[in-house]
Order: structure tokens, then C-alpha cells, then sequence
């Protein structure tokens, strides 16, 4: 596989994430699915600079959703994973799997 064609883990899991969400897959929502899934803590700008990458390399698409009140009459922007995403996705657990297949790290003397 060429170099860059690897997700990073930040990418996997705002990808898992839209996938996890469906049709409610807003940069908001998908912080919260991660934070509360994995307890790692992000800031949402780094979300929607994930989800910009994903989009160009067409992994994920997004439409613009109708304004709401709630929002001060703005709308969300609403995420999907699309194929080639989902390819990449399981392209990446794949090789991890492999990697870790038969390891056992000696935790000895780790701090």
C-alpha cells in the first residue's frame, strides 16, 4: 500500500463514530460519541479538521441539514461514511490485526 493511505487513529475514530451515529452524524455529535466511548479528549475544531481530510480523500460526504431554531437559525452540517471510507476502515483494523496477531508485549519493568 502507498504511503498516506493509512487512517490514523483519530481519523478511525471519527469515522466509526458517523458510522455508529448514522443519519445524526454532526461535528457535535461525533465529538460526544467519541468522548463517551473512549474517554479521549478533543476539541471540536480537531473533529472538523478530521472530518475536512476525510472528505477530500472522499472517505466520509456531508450535507447541510435545515436550520433550527435551537441554533439561532443555523443548520448542521450532517456526515456519512461512505464506501471507500468503509474500505479504508476495515483495510486499517485488518492490518492492525495482523500486527498484533500472536504478540505478547512483556509489561515487565514499564513504568
Amino acid at each position: 500500500m502507498p504511503r498516506g493511505e493509512y487512517l490514523g487513529e483519530f481519523e478511525q475514530m471519527v469515522m466509526l463514530a458517523v458510522a455508529r451515529l448514522g443519519g445524526g452524524a454532526y461535528g457535535i455529535a461525533i465529538l460526544e460519541e467519541i468522548q463517551s466511548r473512549t474517554g479521549a479528549e478533543a476539541a471540536v475544531a480537531s473533529v472538523y479538521a478530521a472530518l475536512d481530510r476525510l472528505e477530500r480523500q472522499e472517505y466520509v460526504s456531508s450535507k447541510v441539514g435545515d436550520p433550527t431554531p435551537e441554533r439561532g437559525g443555523r443548520a448542521k452540517r450532517f456526515f456519512a461514511l461512505e464506501p471507500a471510507g468503509v474500505y479504508a476502515l476495515r483495510r486499517s483494523r485488518s492490518a492492525l490485526h495482523a500486527l498484533w496477531d500472536g504478540l505478547e508485549l512483556d509489561l515487565d519493568g514499564a513504568a
